[in-house]
């Protein structure tokens, strides 16, 4: 047996010819599920490096969320009409048009609250990353949606993780968001003492005193105009490519705060570490949510309708993540929060920096997520949270593109490295725990 068993095909010799039936793509063991999670654990940890890298060049967050939204939902919809549609429809696996006509509404209400709360989690983690950095926002927020969102998830398979193995990899995920936070203070610490030795005076705006009314008159560095309206981003094209400081340096850390939309020099450590646990909370609820729809542990359905196929739940599950996503920052492009400047529909439109960017984002997020469920469903969702450990892909990133932790004291280091080493062992902990789900 494949352990992908993508369209198995059946054929029936007869006396006159033949005959082609077609199966639906499903995964149906350990090996096809942890080889999903392993591409979903390179998507999941490489798209909020892209998004950062728009926000470290001053693209405001409004415009590149709302490319993300359309490409994220994309994805869902392509997996739907091409995973889920493919073959005959069968009584207990309709495929994807087949389901949509069924009445399986507290399915799809379970499916769409795991978006809502997943579409608020991403919302959150993208203003956090300009406050505690790349590295640190998805240690403690995989982390906390490990320890929470793997123990409820554990029960609602009906106990098909191994217990002696799971949880003590949740307790090595519960280690690393107390290193991740130890990480975070001593290396704020560390860039404090670089911006006292350093020469250069910087004058420290935060985002929270309210000082900072960017509006459609104000200038540039160079005193050039920028108006919102006419779709002129925040900084040039050379911004997007050329670092002139040495990463680490305090000269590299006010070069970086004056080319980004978020000012965070000098602000509350708590209030980033605050909107981090937010997130947190909100990710650990998302699978647990997705997990009821797809297998109706509480009896919600007709009897005699059948469960929503993967396939179907991740498109309703995209759908409400993308009218959360797209509604509130469409608010917050008029409204805007932490001292960004407004902006509006009309310069969204105009604003073509950074585009290409954010809608890769976009898609790289929604088939991360779509090949964790797909290895949840047959795997087990507590051990689809193993995709957590994307801290591992997306330090990598912070480290190489942005240049955290470079020139960090000793102990940053050490933290940094336990940190890691943690999360390593958390994840092969939890694959190793993965059962199969009796069809």
């Amino acid at each position: 047996m494949n352990c992908l068993q993508p369209l198995q095909v059946f054929l029936s010799d007869s006396f006159f010819g033949q005959h082609l039936v077609l199966k639906m793509y499903v995964v149906e063991d350990k090996g096809g599920a942890i080889a999903l999670m392993l591409a979903a654990l390179l998507f999941l940890g490489t798209w909020p490096a892209v998004l950062t890298l728009l926000e470290q060049r001053g693209r405001l967050p409004q415009h590149t969320y709302l490319d993300y939204s359309l490409t994220n939902l994309l994805a869902a919809v392509l997996i739907a009409l091409t995973f889920g549609q493919i073959g005959d429809s069968k009584p207990n696996m309709p495929n994807f048009f087949t389901q949509l006509t069924q009445d399986n509404w507290p399915s799809i209400l379970f499916a769409m609250a795991g978006g809502i709360v997943l579409s608020l989690g991403n919302l959150a983690t993208q203003y956090a990353w300009a406050y505690v950095g790349l590295s640190v926002t998805e240690v403690i927020t995989s982390s906390i949606t490990v320890v929470i969102g793997t123990t409820l998830n554990y029960f609602l398979d009906d106990r098909i993780n191994k217990a002696e193995i799971l949880f003590p990899g949740v307790g090595c995920f519960l280690i690393a968001v107390c290193l991740g936070s130890a990480v975070h203070t001593s290396n704020a610490a560390d860039n404090e003492k670089k911006l006292k030795d350093s020469s250069n005076k910087y004058q420290n705006k935060t985002s929270t005193t309210g000082d900072q009314e960017l509006s459609k008159g104000v200038s540039d560095e160079a005193g050039i105009p920028k108006d919102l309206e006419n779709g002129i981003s925040h900084v040039s094209n050379a911004d997007f490519n050329v670092d002139k400081a040495k990463a680490g340096t305090a000269e590299f850390l006010i070069q970086l705060e004056k080319k980004r939309s978020i000012k965070v020099l000098g602000s509350n450590t708590c209030l980033g570490l605050s909107i981090v646990f937010v997130a947190g909370i909100c990710f650990s609820l998302f699978s647990p949510a997705f997990n009821l729809a797809t297998n109706d542990q509480w009896h919600a359905l007709k009897e005699g309708v059948p469960h929503l196929v993967v396939y179907t739940a991740f498109f309703y599950f995209s759908i409400s993540c993308f009218v959360v996503g797209i509604g509130l920052n469409i608010w917050f492009l008029y409204k805007p929060v932490l001292g960004l400047p407004s902006s509006s529909f009309a310069a969204y439109l105009k604003d073509w920096k950074g585009r290409h960017w954010a809608l890769l984002a976009g898609l790289l997020c929604g088939f991360g997520n779509g090949f964790q469920f797909m290895g949840g469903q047959a795997a087990g969702y507590a051990a689809a949270d193993s995709v957590q450990a994307l801290p591992l892909v997306s330090t990598f990133w912070g480290i190489v593109l942005f240049g955290e932790y470079r020139r960090s004291s000793r102990k940053t280091y050490v933290l940094l490295v336990s940190m890691l080493f943690m999360f390593i062992v958390a994840v092969g902990v939890l694959m190793a725990s993965s059962g199969h789900r009796k069809t």
